[in-house]
């Protein structure tokens, strides 16, 4: 695909995320639009090249295919609907990739006020953070319209591996299938470095015995060093995690799907909200753990 053949690009949200996506589609030679509820996070970007909008709609109405990434299923209600919106700004034949991990039920609605502009929705949640994003590795799970989906092919392959999964609202089951093993076993990782570590082995030997074992997951090697030295912005926070663990358990629910793992990780990660850890990293899991040791042994 040629420069001047290339689509233009509208990015709604340009957080970790939504601005990782931007710069890296800017440096592959596409045109970008954007914009974010502020605008000094999004002041690099403009630098490199992107055109700012103050609204959703006048990013929708500068592109051919718009991205959304943003945090649940309310704040894409707000970037999606009113006279500033997406949809206001929609065009006939333009793609929306709402990239976002919301509700499947939220993406299918919307999906189908989308279908009425003569636009095209496709769920695409990604697995991977802001080095897959750069390195454009994400895996990319897409739930819509097959026709739709092979037009926007080749911009998703630009970020990572695509796949189309199915109908609306599936790619987002499949990437919150993905999120439940992604707690858990950053979870079970924290269980097992805390026990080795209170046995009074070297936890960053522990660490490193661990991670290149065979329960070393690309997932966990790449996180193993953030867990004894937190970064200060999370790739993924606590928060958001728990969000798609219940958004899973949700699901499961309707379908009457035991997730007896995804309930432990859940109660986990309720803990790490009381003591103040839902804006860090996943990988803060092992600190969450290590204080509700410290309070057992207190109240004891």
């Amino acid at each position: 695909m040629t420069t001047a053949t290339r689509p233009t690009i509208g990015v709604v949200g340009l957080g970790h995320m939504g601005g990782a996506m931007a710069g890296h589609l800017l440096a592959a030679g596409y045109p970008v639009h954007g914009m974010n509820r502020t605008r000094p996070r999004a002041e690099e970007l403009i630098a490199h090249g992107l055109h700012w909008h103050d609204t959703p709609r006048g990013v929708a109405e500068a592109a051919d295919v718009v991205i959304t990434s943003l945090p649940d299923d309310d704040t894409l209600h707000a970037a999606a609907s009113g006279p500033a919106g997406v949809l206001s700004g929609l065009r006939a034949g333009t793609a929306w990739l709402e990239m976002s991990t919301v509700s499947p039920a939220a993406s299918q609605e919307l999906a189908a006020r989308v279908r009425a502009t003569g636009a095209a929705l496709l769920d695409a949640p990604v697995s991977g953070s802001v080095p897959q994003v750069r390195a454009g590795s994400l895996t990319i799970m897409v739930g819509g319209d097959a026709d739709a989906y092979r037009r926007v092919e080749p911009v998703l392959r630009e970020l990572g591996t695509p796949t189309h999964v199915g109908s609306n609202g599936q790619g987002l089951v499949l990437k919150l299938a993905i999120n439940i093993s992604l707690a858990v076993q950053m979870l079970a990782f924290a269980e097992g470095l805390l026990l080795a570590a209170q046995s009074g082995i070297d936890r960053e030997l522990a660490l490193e015995v661990m991670a290149n074992s065979p329960i070393g997951s690309p997932m966990l090697k790449a996180r193993a060093p953030l867990v004894l030295d937190l970064p200060d912005e999370a790739w993924f926070t606590l928060a958001l995690v728990q969000k798609d663990v219940e958004l899973a358990r949700d699901v499961a629910g309707r379908l009457g799907v035991p997730l007896p793992t995804a309930d432990r990780a859940d109660e986990v990660l309720r803990h790490a909200r009381d003591l103040g850890y839902e804006g860090r990293d996943l990988a803060a899991l092992f600190q969450v753990l290590a204080e509700m040791t410290e309070h057992r042994r207190t109240a004891a």
